[in-house]
């Protein structure tokens, strides 16, 4: 009976989840904000449809969504591409993201009294750029070739994956402070290059067997696909096995194996590529439907008014961040100004670690959710909405 209830739920999931993407699409919201809203509504808080099994796995569902979000952004950074670009893009990875996840970090310290700690992990959940906005409305720009002249939709997209790989690693350093695996702060400021760097390291290693495994056996690209996904899986895991020991940002290795296949092999990688756009669609529904469903919505409505004030504080802050970055760019005024909007919106990685403290113990854990889905249903469709109207009119097409 348990399992039939297990499998009620799954189907509910994903028949409901469906078809609130789709109406939210035809009123040219973004999908995730329906299947959001959906797991609010048949979440324990509303209507309780969602067996509980599902709920005590859903941290690990959610892992597996966050390295298909992240194999895709590998699989989508071409190195020429990265040379195009050059040194916007790279600045555009790491500056607006921390400038914005210390600033909320300290806004929350002292707006909501939280430990600085816990304020940090706020801080860098809500710094992340979402790529489940922002990727397709760029490829749709790419397709058109507007802005491509100067290569402005590439810069959004190589920085947005990056800067979501920034802000989970420096949040994940906060949740290791908090449990007492790193107490030196020195150590700790320290690690995050050494983290990045062992990342890399693990990714390629990784990436070159399977590029050996793939060209000296005959192996269909589905299962190439699924290879992949167990491999950056079993990365990510080791990663954590490994943390007290060697610092890893093995998300950033999980980047790296998409990143170095598609450069080894350029054709199976664009096959790789479309497969996980495929298994996305799956992922994407457990994902924010999940993510919905733990909510406490009663919690998140009393904190709306403070949590939005923060939330733009922090876009403030990553405005400025990207005009920085944009120094000395050959962008003019208005260009600047669609990135700093592209910038804007959050939805897949808050989705994907917002509930973690919770599941991990946080003290304000509850509170860290209510908030990152309030930056979600906030800033997903006014960021979304803002992209499409002004990149028409900012962004030249290319003759």
């Amino acid at each position: 009976m348990e399992f039939q209830y297990v499998a009620f739920s799954v189907a509910i999931i994903i028949l409901l989840g469906l078809f609130f993407r789709n109406i939210f699409n035809r009123f040219k919201l973004p999908g995730l904000l329906g299947m959001l809203i959906l797991g609010i509504i048949i979440g324990p808080y509303c209507l309780n449809l969602i067996d509980k099994a599902i709920l005590n796995i859903s941290g690990d569902l959610r892992v597996i969504a966050l390295i298909i979000i992240l194999l895709r952004a590998g699989f989508g950074i071409h190195m020429e591409s990265l040379r195009k670009v050059g040194m916007s893009a790279i600045k555009m990875s790491f500056i607006p993201d921390v400038i914005e996840g210390l600033t909320v970090t300290f806004v929350a310290h002292y707006l909501l009294g939280l430990p600085i700690i816990e304020a940090g992990m706020l801080g860098f959940i809500i710094a992340a750029v979402s790529p489940a906005v922002i990727v397709p409305q760029m490829l749709s720009f790419i397709k058109r070739r507007m802005g491509t002249k100067k290569g402005i939709p590439l810069i959004i997209l190589t920085g947005a994956s990056v800067d979501d790989v920034v802000s989970i690693t420096i949040f994940s350093i906060f949740l290791g402070i908090y449990g007492g695996q790193q107490l030196n702060y020195l150590m700790t400021v320290v690690s995050i290059p050494i983290q990045f760097i062992f990342g890399i390291l693990f990714g390629l290693v990784i990436a070159l067997l399977l590029i050996y495994l793939f060209k000296h056996f005959s192996i269909r690209n589905t299962e190439k696909t699924l290879i992949i996904l167990a491999s950056a899986i079993l990365l990510k895991n080791l990663g954590d096995v490994l943390s007290s020991i060697v610092p890893i940002a093995a998300l950033v290795g999980v980047m790296v194996i998409g990143f170095v296949i598609l450069e080894r092999m350029p054709e199976i990688g664009m096959e790789i590529s479309d497969k996980l756009d495929k298994i996305w669609i799956f992922a994407e529904i457990l994902l924010f439907v999940l993510v919905g469903a733990q909510v406490n919505i009663y919690l998140a409505a009393s904190y709306a008014l403070i949590g939005v004030t923060i939330i733009l504080i922090g876009l403030m802050a990553r405005s400025a961040g990207v005009y920085i970055s944009l120094m000395g760019s050959n962008l003019n005024l208005k260009e600047k100004i669609f990135c700093i909007l592209a910038y804007t919106p959050k939805a897949t990685v808050q989705a994907a670690i917002g509930a973690i403290p919770l599941s991990m113990g946080v003290a304000s854990g509850q509170l860290i959710l209510a908030i990152a889905v309030i930056a979600i249903l906030f800033t997903a469709p006014l960021g979304s909405f803002a992209v499409s109207l002004y990149g028409e009119k900012a962004l030249e097409p290319e003759k």
